[in-house]
């Protein structure tokens, strides 16, 4: 397998990247809101990554998407543009999770990465310095992740003690490069909570 060469997305809060590689060139397309009209934009943002690149879907190794936790339209829109890549060319595919993005960015020994949820509560998950998870994935309020008294990392403006935002639009690629070699058939959703359609219905 050739996994010099994938293509990546993320799709899974307001921004919008699209990274297209090819052996040693490497495209970015970063939007930092894309105002949520992910569906309208990813296509023509997947189509301009590979031209730069001069990279077509049948060279790609694998396909790679961001599973959330985050928008949950916005997460369906990135997987299931890329089972279709996958589908359409035999290739895997790679599940990374918002959390990933953060925590092979950090260097740190013990920390934990944090989404924001709304309303006052955050989606976070916890790592050692092998980047073994510590704290599976979980849904705290403000006072719980300030109690942990451990450096907190994510990538929006969080009004949170020992917390320190990191450049979006730099996250994709170490992330995908860190993970790459864990592929699977199956590429899920990652939904800590129910969708706020679903807490409605109750």
């Amino acid at each position: 397998m050739n996994t010099n060469n994938f293509l990546a997305v993320d799709t899974s809060s307001r921004y919008l990247t699209v990274l297209a590689v090819k052996g040693e060139k490497k495209v970015l397309r970063y939007l930092p809101d894309c105002a949520l009209q992910h569906s309208v934009m990813l296509m023509d943002e997947i189509d301009k990554a590979f031209k730069e690149a001069d990279l077509t879907p049948a060279e790609c190794g694998f396909f790679s998407a961001v599973t959330g936790p985050g928008s949950f339209t916005g997460i369906r829109i990135g997987i299931s543009t890329v089972k279709g890549f996958a589908v359409g060319t035999g290739k895997p595919t790679l599940a990374v999770t918002a959390f990933d993005l953060l925590a092979y960015n950090v260097r740190d020994n013990n920390f934990y990465t944090v989404i924001d949820a709304a309303h006052g509560h955050f989606y976070v998950c916890g790592f050692d310095g092998n980047k073994r998870i510590t704290l599976q994935p979980c849904y705290k309020s403000k006072e719980e992740v300030e109690n942990f008294n451990a450096p907190l990392y994510g990538f929006e403006e969080l009004d949170l003690a020992n917390y320190t935002k990191l450049n979006m639009r730099d996250l994709l690629l170490p992330a995908v490069l860190a993970k790459c070699g864990s592929f699977s058939e199956k590429m899920e959703a990652l939904y800590i909570r129910k969708s706020q359609a679903e807490e409605n219905r109750r």
